[in-house]
């Protein structure tokens, strides 16, 4: 270390404006097959591989951006109490919550929006990974059930594309407390017979697959998500057996009737708007409604009975 190191080079960058492209910033490495991929192509291909088709996690804009026909509107957060019990590890709580909040751009995991997909009326709420992996707290149950009343009162369908690792454990029992509190929002949807669409993606675990995300009128799953209560490693040690191949993975779980249909990220669109016209008793949208490739082997199945 010397002083152009911790002087000059700093400068340097701030004159820049930030950081400069690097191969790291262009280029993106499958977790699938390990190819290289070029930004603008991962971007366009709405981050699926186009090598083998690994679905890679993506956040709430990119969602709505890809689902939604055009404009929406984001729904307000609802305040809620950011540290309840004042909890610290190797960093303060909040600390936390600023720093996913300036990483993701989003008030807390789970962000609303309210807009049309193939031409209905939604409310699709998307739980992103990226923020504290989607951990169940405070603020994504009260933005889960804030949206389910909009959807009431609207008469709208509601859609959740969900990927989180579980209850958030800086909340303690209050994050464990937002499970019933978000099945009861369920329960109003069904009260109020509007369709409850859920699309798990990669992972859906823990206090999260164990309450509102299993409970969905339809159950979509994207290609190789990985779906469950605990992990495949944990499970394995608690009975000191070896797990089937592909254990806990979308495709599995079609085979033991755990979902209804996998379906790959770029037919998502078309087939949630023909499910929801479906429940909401609407006719199609038009002729290529028919045409939507909702059984293909290589883009969605269906169980069977």
């Amino acid at each position: 270390m010397n002083w152009i190191t911790n002087f000059v080079r700093p400068k340097i960058k701030g004159l820049m404006g930030g950081k400069p492209s690097s191969p790291d910033t262009l280029w993106h490495k499958c977790p699938g097959c390990g190819e290289m991929i070029f930004h603008r192509d991962l971007a366009a291909a709405q981050n699926v591989c186009p090598q083998c088709g690994h679905h890679m996690r993506i956040g709430a804009n990119e969602r709505f951006a890809a689902l939604f026909d055009g404009e929406h509107e984001t729904l307000p957060a609802p305040e809620v109490p950011q540290d309840p019990l004042r909890f610290r590890d190797d960093k303060r709580y909040v600390d936390r919550l600023k720093e996913n909040r300036a990483k993701t751009g989003q008030p807390d995991a789970l962000t609303a929006a309210r807009g049309k997909i193939a031409g209905v009326a939604v409310i699709l709420a998307v739980q992103n990974f990226s923020f504290m992996g989607g951990s169940l707290g405070l603020a994504t149950g009260a933005a889960f059930l804030a949206a389910v009343r909009t959807a009431v009162s609207e008469r709208r369908a509601f859609v959740l594309v969900v990927s989180s690792g579980g209850a958030r454990m800086q909340e303690g029992i209050l994050s464990l407390m937002q499970m019933p509190r978000t099945t009861i929002g369920v329960d109003m949807l069904k009260e109020a017979h509007l369709p409850y669409v859920v699309v798990l993606t990669d992972p859906t675990t823990g206090g999260v697959s164990a309450s509102y995300a299993m409970l969905g009128d339809v159950q979509i799953a994207e290609p190789g998500a990985l779906i469950g209560f605990s992990g495949p490693r944990v499970i394995e040690q608690t009975i000191r057996e070896r797990l089937p191949e592909g254990f806990q993975r979308a495709e599995y779980l079609l085979e033991h009737g755990m979902i209804d249909m996998i379906v790959h990220r770029h037919e998502l669109k078309p087939v949630l708007g023909k499910i929801i016209r479906l429940l909401m008793k609407q006719p199609p949208a038009g002729p290529s409604a028919a045409h939507v490739p909702v059984s293909a082997p290589e883009t969605a199945g269906t169980a069977g009975g």
